[in-house]
């Protein structure tokens, strides 16, 4: 096998692309792309976001310690995009690509009504790293489009068409291929 230079943080791909949602103390709301995120706990629920402390939703996050995941969908993809590259600090980036805010459960950020799920999050404890700032959060509620449970009370995959991100590309997600322990089960 011939060696190749890679970047670190490419090798473990692909990765979600997410929307998280904001609100500072005094009432500012942001969205941006994260993909630095995923679940590092079942019980209790939690979950991190990584972030830049240069980017604008930083010091909103930090005040407030709250936000929101939203995940994304093939249809929410030029947003995605678009969120992660242009700053709220000079855009309403929700107007720009019509996004459409909905009240929260339990923090004060908000959902995009978009979004087929949105988990609340409540930070815990902020790591610093390096490039990024990692906020570990515990879930404190998880909004999902109900037309997109099955009757098991599992997300349908092919239905939500969510997003991840590779190498700079963004791909969709769906295609069913086993679920966890089918290699050991016995046939019925």
């Amino acid at each position: 096998m011939a060696k190749q230079t890679w970047n670190p943080c490419s090798i473990l791909s692909p990765v979600p692309a997410v929307l998280v949602t904001v609100k500072g103390k005094n009432g500012e709301e942001n969205v941006l792309t994260i993909a630095w995120t995923g679940t590092i706990c079942s019980n209790p629920a939690m979950v991190y976001i990584s972030v830049r402390k240069e980017r604008y939703s930083y010091d909103l996050l930090k005040e407030s310690g709250e936000f929101v995941i939203n995940l994304t969908t093939e249809d929410l993809v030029r947003a995605a995009d678009y969120c992660g590259v242009r700053s709220g600090r000079s855009e309403d980036k929700f107007e720009k690509m019509g996004l459409h805010k909905e009240p929260a459960a339990k923090v004060g950020a908000p959902l995009i009504k978009e979004s087929p799920v949105n988990i609340e999050c409540r930070v815990e404890q902020i790591m610093e790293l390096g490039s990024h700032d990692m906020f570990i959060a515990k879930v404190a509620a998880v909004d999902v489009d109900e037309k997109l449970i099955d009757a098991r009370g599992r997300l349908k995959m092919g239905e939500a068409k969510l997003l991840a991100y590779a190498h700079g590309s963004y791909y969709g997600l769906g295609k069913y291929l086993g679920s966890f322990g089918y290699t050991v089960k016995k046939n019925k």
